[in-house]
């Protein structure tokens, strides 16, 4: 039955569920705007709304505009439905495709606090007040889970990682400037200013070597398994990318993709939607080995060439383990001055290295860290400000 085919109460009701949807959705953290909800009304007036599937593909399609999204959804629907009573005599007990059964770990508590507001219609001085967080709620925000966090957590810990100083750790380059306490005598300044003593050399004038902030590649894992955490990641790289022009980006699951273009805008939603927009594999399948060897052989030498430090943010999951791993890991080891692999199941204390993918990867990397929640991010931080070991060139020449 479709909507025009309604009483006129039942379609003044219909409408209001879809208005309250919209709001438990915005509530959970997703950008719904009046015009989705417009676009929802007609949409839901041509199929059949007795159809519970084609309700939700519908409403998907409209209210999910990015894929870190469609987690959220399918929880906020199922959860909808089956509290809002008025919708029963609506929809028949069709099931939900498979994606929405599923009951998903990401964003759940945020999808639960949404639904379980007593009023929909709260003032925004109250959200205010919930956003703000204690002296107390923040310590225990350092050393909370990103994906046990609610909407309001994640907005601040978002925040946190903007006020965040970020890594300047620097690199000695070949090039020279003038420098009073630089170590190589200029030779040619000092025979010029002589010139105005009459050739007496009494200003001695000297070159310092250049100082760059050393160039970070971070190859981010986007698979279903790390879906909890690759937003969270995405804003720590474009907070990165933001202060520090010398970072490029490559998101993989089954497939390599190069974001540093679209993580260089300023704003950070336009961001993330962007490396959205860019990516075909997102929450899939895992395929290290295939994307390590991607990058190795059409991008190591454009972004690794200047002694760049690396950091693989992947839980090692991979589907096909083999020889083939452990050699790109070698060799995208060989190519960079550091590899650091950030694993958030670290986070469980009694974790060991039993999956064969991890046990190829493990040897070849520099540090192996966590990196699940602010505190983390923080230790990160500190790490790439330390200073630099040396370049060991020989090592990059026998791996190209």
């Amino acid at each position: 039955m479709a909507i025009n085919h309604l009483a006129p109460e039942q379609t003044e009701q219909f409408a209001d569920n879809i208005v309250g949807f919209a709001r438990a959705l915005r509530a959970a953290g997703m950008p719904v705007g009046p015009g989705a909800v417009i676009d929802a009304m007609s949409a839901l007036q041509v199929i059949e709304i007795g159809n519970r599937a084609d309700v939700f593909t519908t409403l998907e399609a409209i209210f999910v505009k990015r894929h870190e999204h469609a987690l959220i959804f399918s929880q906020a629907f199922n959860l909808f439905f089956r509290a809002s009573e008025e919708w029963k005599h609506m929809l028949d007990s069709v099931p939900l495709p498979d994606e929405a059964k599923k009951k998903p770990k990401a964003g759940s508590r945020r999808v639960q606090e949404a639904m379980s507001q007593p009023r929909m219609t709260e003032t925004q001085q109250h959200q205010e007040q919930d956003l703000r967080l204690s002296v107390s709620d923040k310590e225990i925000l350092q050393k909370k889970d990103f994906a046990q966090m609610s909407a309001a957590e994640i907005a601040e810990a978002l925040r946190a990682i903007d006020r965040m100083h970020l890594p300047q750790a620097e690199l000695l380059t070949r090039r020279y400037l003038p420098n009073p306490r630089g170590l190589r005598l200029d030779l040619r300044r000092t025979l010029r200013a002589s010139l105005r003593t009459g050739g007496d050399i009494i200003d001695v004038r000297r070159l310092g070597r250049i100082e760059k902030p050393a160039p970070i590649v971070a190859l981010l894992d986007i698979s279903g398994s790390m879906s909890e955490y690759t937003r969270l990641f995405l804003h720590f790289l474009h907070a990165i990318t933001d202060a520090r022009k010398r970072v490029s980006v490559f998101l993989f699951g089954t497939r390599l993709t190069n974001v540093s273009r679209a993580l260089r805008q300023r704003d950070p939603d336009e961001a993330l939607a962007s490396c959205s927009a860019s990516v075909e594999d997102w929450a899939g399948g895992t395929r290290i080995s295939a994307s390590l060897h991607n990058f190795n052989k059409l991008w190591a030498r454009r972004v690794l060439s200047q002694g760049a430090i690396v950091l693989l943010i992947s839980d090692g999951l991979e589907r096909e383990a083999d020889s083939k791993l452990a050699f790109e890991m070698d060799r995208l080891h060989r190519s960079c001055r550091r590899l650091i692999w950030l694993n958030p199941l670290l986070r469980f204390g009694g974790f060991e290295a039993k999956a064969q993918g991890i046990k190829m990867m493990l040897p070849h990397v520099d540090e192996f860290r966590p990196v699940h929640n602010l505190s983390s991010i923080q230790e990160l931080i500190t790490t790439l400000s330390r200073p630099l070991p040396p370049h060991h060139r020989s090592l990059i020449r026998s791996a190209a």
